[in-house]
């Protein structure tokens, strides 16, 4: 496959899957790999990501996970040219099926209560206005288009009965977003959070079941990083129970 002007392929050390960035966009973080690993999909349901940035969480849970189909929504239209450009690098057309649209018409392309498991790596930093970067990365780390209540109800919406919402976020917004998925009839079942290698704790991560029963069981914290602030081999390789 060709490339462009500051664009590389990387290996994702999973199963031989590559994903293509580019540097002047927005690239993947650790965050994407931690969510990736957590999420659980089984072989007969469908799945929705909203904001799939460069495509690589559904790329990464298609080697872990055997499931029918995702639809990965991106608002952005250079990243969804760039997710759908890495979906074909990996040859998952049949899997994976990039939309670029806002997700809250979502009605345009999936019936209301259809889908199985929605999972969401979402800016979580307040919304600014003229931040100075370019919109690719405003998009990417404030939540100017997607606010955290707009993203627990669209999410919602969409699953079944039961089905299961996956997220990550910012541990300082924990609370507020509790209180949304609460709000919305999602209710945390398993949690929690990451930690650098200074002992500060950094992200939350949440599986939340649309109408389930009170009750949440919360893991050890996940050390993402040494003292050196390099990290952790295990990020790639923690089971989750």
């Amino acid at each position: 496959m060709m490339i462009n002007k500051n664009e590389r392929i990387e290996d994702l050390q999973c199963k031989g899957l590559k994903i293509i960035q580019n540097k002047s966009l927005y690239t993947f973080t650790s965050d994407s790999v931690i969510l990736a690993n957590f999420l659980k999909i089984k072989p007969k349901e469908n799945a929705v990501e909203i904001g799939s940035g460069c495509g690589v969480i559904s790329i990464l849970a298609s080697a872990k996970n055997k499931f029918q189909k995702i639809i990965a929504f991106e608002i952005n239209e250079v990243m969804s040219v760039l997710a759908r450009r890495n979906i074909e690098l990996n040859n998952l057309q049949d899997k994976i099926e990039i939309v670029n649209d806002n997700v809250q018409n979502y009605g345009k392309f999936l019936k209301k209560a259809s889908i199985d498991v929605v999972f969401s790596n979402p800016p979580y930093m307040k919304e600014i206005v003229n931040g100075g970067e370019n919109d690719v990365r405003n998009c990417a780390r404030h939540d100017n288009l997607l606010k955290i209540e707009d993203l627990c109800k669209v999410a919602s919406d969409m699953l079944k009965f039961g089905g299961r919402f996956y997220i990550i976020y910012s541990a300082e917004r924990s609370c507020e977003l509790i209180y949304e998925l609460s709000k919305c009839d999602l209710q945390p079942k398993t949690m929690f959070f990451t930690e650098n290698g200074k002992g500060r704790v950094v992200l939350v991560i949440i599986e939340a079941v649309k109408g389930g029963k009170a009750g949440v069981k919360v893991l050890p914290n996940l050390k993402t990083n040494n003292q050196d602030g390099k990290f952790l081999a295990k990020l790639q390789t923690r089971n989750f129970i």
